[in-house]
């Protein structure tokens, strides 16, 4: 597929589910009280993903449903899970209270420990869960992930936000503007219009910056691939550079021409570099960056070369 048909699959809602069947329905999470969309697809290997705080499940129909079917070399069942972040209150709203969330979740609807992938704020609850409860993470995506830096959505909100300003803020999330779906701004414009919503908005957004995870990233075990857009507004390059730097079994792979939404821009692109992370996690195969590139150092020392 080339980067224009990707772009052309992103921006056309008739092929979000690809053909793939999708399982919708509300799961009452009897911890929290809380209800949550979930969209399940395929049947295998968990694959659990988690939105950033405007984010919704549709998003990532046309990149996870590369992940299903005959073509793909392992089976995986996909859970997207929608919680209602922003009518999230109390402690819930919050990483921390997010995460308890999701950590019920898991151990109410996966039976097995899950590759967890997050966008942004979710994929900082993705980093939480993996450090806190390793026993249910096998690997993770991390996916312009906030938790060391992010020019978060929040700093300007208020009360009833103009059109002008969320459709503003909705385009810096991407290098190519033409790639926004239909609607996402008069939804994520209906969302902040309810005060309640503004008000969550702001609480997770600086509940985000205040848990900064740079002096624990090198407490996450798991496999990491570290999935980033080259022209990140929101959280840059830099940023992904550092995640590789301190997560000890991490990769990190690029998304040309691609902003903060490489599962909207590029879902082709993310889902092959998903599969392939995937697969060598399932296979035992997984290499990160760093050993690999000690492997290669260790051939040209020995002078045996490099393939």
């Amino acid at each position: 597929m080339t980067e224009s048909d990707d772009q052309n699959q992103a921006n056309d809602p008739s092929n979000a589910s690809q053909g793939v069947s999708a399982r919708v329905y509300e799961h009452h999470d009897r911890v929290t009280g809380v209800d949550v969309r979930v969209d399940r697809m395929g049947a295998g290997e968990p694959i659990v993903v988690m939105n950033g705080l405007l984010g919704m499940n549709e998003h990532w129909f046309p990149c996870m449903s590369h992940l299903v079917g005959d073509h793909v070399p392992f089976d995986a069942e996909i859970l997207l899970l929608q919680p209602p972040l922003l009518e999230m209150k109390g402690s819930g709203c919050s990483v921390q209270g997010v995460s308890q969330l999701l950590v019920s979740l898991l151990n109410t609807l996966v039976e097995r420990p899950a590759i967890l992938v997050g966008n942004s704020f979710g994929g900082h609850v993705a980093l939480r869960i993996a450090m806190a409860y390793p026993q249910l993470v096998r690997g993770l995506v991390l996916v312009g992930s906030s938790g060391l830096f992010e020019r978060g959505f929040e700093r300007d909100v208020t009360h009833n936000p103009s059109y002008d300003f969320v459709d503003r803020k909705i385009r810096e999330i991407f290098y190519d503007q033409s790639s926004m779906l239909p609607g996402m701004t008069e939804m994520a414009l209906d969302a902040l219009s309810r005060r309640t919503s503004a008000r969550a908005m702001v609480r997770l957004g600086k509940s985000a910056k205040r848990d900064h995870l740079g002096k624990e990233l090198h407490t996450v075990k798991c496999p990491t691939l570290i999935a980033w857009g080259r022209q990140d507004n929101v959280t840059p390059p830099e940023v992904a550079e550092q995640f590789a730097e301190m997560i000890p079994k991490s990769r990190l792979r690029w998304t040309d021409r691609c902003g903060h939404a490489p599962h909207i821009e590029h879902p082709s692109k993310l889902a092959a570099d998903i599969q392939e992370f995937v697969s060598d996690v399932l296979s035992g195969e997984f290499v990160a960056d760093r050993d690999a590139a000690s492997a290669r150092s260790a051939k040209r020392s020995s002078g045996q070369g490099v393939a």
